[in-house]
């Protein structure tokens, strides 16, 4: 195949468009959503409403309205949305990635972005048939499959698993927070079907919390266990969360095969009055990190840290520990500057040996913006690399990116899930 090099100026531009190419064509991985398939029922978050109330934009509504919190969550979810609708999309221009995300999707399916009010929108999507909804909405957002987020201690998700089949748009996770953050407040939910635990997680519960698991992995059949750590997160550590993620979590994990995803960063609930969009974000010692890599080193783990601070930290260890797998620009992160800040610093030290994003979804169409928006920020940061190893004298391939966009947004993934 002939040598895309970039000694003129057609040259790179042929680069450009190798790359612009092979990140349209190539269907992506969403390796980690909040999505969840129709069988889930009512947990699946799509439309119109679900889009304008997301905690993104609840978050800006306050800093742009006069509504104080208390009001705006004794009102219903319709009411929510035309008091999002108005003060970010009508009486302000939605320049914020978040409010600009919603008229990416507008667009997506020709719809108005700049009515005075949502019922349009609301009679489109009130007419979708939700199962060719979602294969619509994966084909306008490049995806072939995502991956879930399941807590077996949910009650409303837990009794579904009874009857909920495989989709093969949809992969299952076996979330961990409230086993490993919130013990105390969840360990009777174990106990009531049928495992001798306590509240210390004394005797036989770590066994009995690894049989749960078991059953768990059987039932649910996930692709990795999960979970958000607080930007205290030490290990090891001598405490509840300590015991039971070296005791039960990380054994279970090579038991069955499966990577921990870790997720280090949030302070919960700095402001409790905006609920789900009251958390913050702080500093990680990663040194919890180091010591899970070096010590437990046949596991492999999935590690996104929240705070800007600790990227490059994680790309060091990721040179160390060949058991990371370095993934995504999370929540507050996940915006153009500070993705393109990030992505170039991980492939300037870690090569494509990262997964660079996931959309963090929580509302089906979601994926159509966050992709695009990853698609067009990607584009340049890979043109760029490429022109550069060009210009230092290695030939550059079509062969050659499409390699590297595979690998780096679904070969990555199979192999870390052991399904290449």
């Amino acid at each position: 195949m002939a040598s895309l090099l970039t000694h003129d100026r057609a040259a790179a531009s042929g680069i450009a468009l190798h790359v612009e190419h092979a990140l349209q064509s190539i269907p992506f991985i969403d390796i980690h959503t909040h999505l969840f398939m129709p069988a889930l029922g009512r947990l699946g978050l799509w439309g119109i409403d679900e889009l304008i109330t997301y905690h993104y934009l609840e978050a800006e509504l306050f800093r742009s309205s006069t509504l104080t919190p208390e009001q705006y969550f004794a009102m219903s979810k319709r009411e929510k949305a035309d008091a999002i609708w108005q003060a970010l999309f009508v009486d302000n221009p939605p320049v914020s990635e978040s409010t600009r995300g919603v008229v990416a999707v507008l667009q997506a399916f020709d719809l108005p972005t700049s009515s005075p009010d949502l019922r349009e929108a609301r009679a489109f999507f009130e007419s979708r048939q939700l199962d060719s909804h979602i294969d619509h909405v994966l084909k306008l957002a490049g995806i072939s499959e995502v991956v879930m987020t399941n807590d077996p201690l949910d009650p409303e998700e837990a009794p579904l698993w009874e009857r909920a089949g495989a989709d093969r748009r949809f992969h299952p996770v076996l979330r961990l927070d409230r086993i490993l953050n919130k013990w105390p407040d969840h360990w009777r939910v174990l106990e009531s079907q049928g495992y001798r635990v306590d509240a210390e997680a004394s005797g036989g519960a770590i066994a009995e919390t690894r049989r749960f698991l078991a059953d768990w992995c059987k039932r649910m059949k996930p692709v990795y266990m999960a979970v958000s750590l607080p930007d205290t997160f030490q290990f090891p550590e001598n405490s509840l969360r300590g015991r039971l993620l070296a005791e039960a979590v990380l054994p279970s994990c090579r038991e069955f095969d499966l990577p921990l995803s870790t997720m280090i960063g949030p302070r919960y609930q700095v402001n409790p009055r905006l609920k789900l969009a009251g958390d913050g974000v702080g500093k990680a010692d990663l040194r919890a990190v180091e010591r899970l890599a070096a010590d437990y080193p046949d596991n492999r783990y999935f590690i996104s840290v929240l705070s800007r601070e600790n990227q490059h930290e994680l790309c060091v260890y990721s040179r160390k520990f060949a058991n990371l797998m370095p993934f995504g620009c999370w929540w507050f992160l996940n915006n153009p500057s500070i993705v393109e800040e990030i992505t170039r610093e991980r492939i300037e030290m870690i090569g494509t040996s990262f997964i660079p994003q996931h959309s963090d979804a929580r509302v089906l169409e979601q994926v159509v913006y966050k992709w695009r928006n990853t698609r067009r920020t990607l584009a340049p940061i890979l043109t760029n690399s490429y022109s550069l190893l060009a210009e230092d004298g290695r030939a550059v391939t079509r062969a050659d990116i499409e390699q590297d966009v595979r690998r780096m947004f679904r070969t990555n993934f199979e192999r870390w899930i052991r399904r290449a």
